[in-house]
C-alpha cells in the first residue's frame, strides 16, 4: 500500500470509529430518531470515503502493475467486477 494512502486511511478509520462510538451513545442516550440516522448516514459517506482511498491505492498500484506486466485483461476483468459490485451496493 501507498504510505501516503496508508496514513490517509488509517485516520479516516480512526474518524469512523469516533462516528460509531458517537452513534452509540446516541442509541443508548435515545437522541431523536433523525438525528441519528443523520449520524448514520456521516459514517456511510466516512466508509465510502474510505473505500475511495483503497480503490484509489488499487488502480495506482496493483492495476498499473497488471497493465505493465502485459495483463490488460485480467486488469479489465478485476475492474468490471469492482464496477458491477459498486452498482449492487448502491442499489440496497
Amino acid at each position: 500500500m501507498r504510505p501516503d494512502i496508508k496514513k490517509r486511511a488509517e485516520r479516516r478509520l480512526k474518524i469512523i470509529g469516533g462516528q460509531i462510538r458517537g452513534l452509540e451513545k446516541m442509541l443508548k442516550d435515545e437522541k431523536y430518531c433523525l438525528d441519528i440516522i443523520h449520524q448514520s448516514w456521516a459514517i456511510k459517506e466516512a466508509l465510502a470515503s474510505l473505500e475511495d482511498l483503497i480503490l484509489e491505492n488499487h488502480l495506482s498500484t496493483h492495476i498499473a502493475h497488471q497493465f505493465e506486466a502485459g495483463q490488460k485483461s485480467k486488469a479489465i476483468k478485476e475492474m468490471l467486477a469492482v464496477y458491477q459490485s459498486s452498482k449492487r451496493v448502491k442499489g440496497r
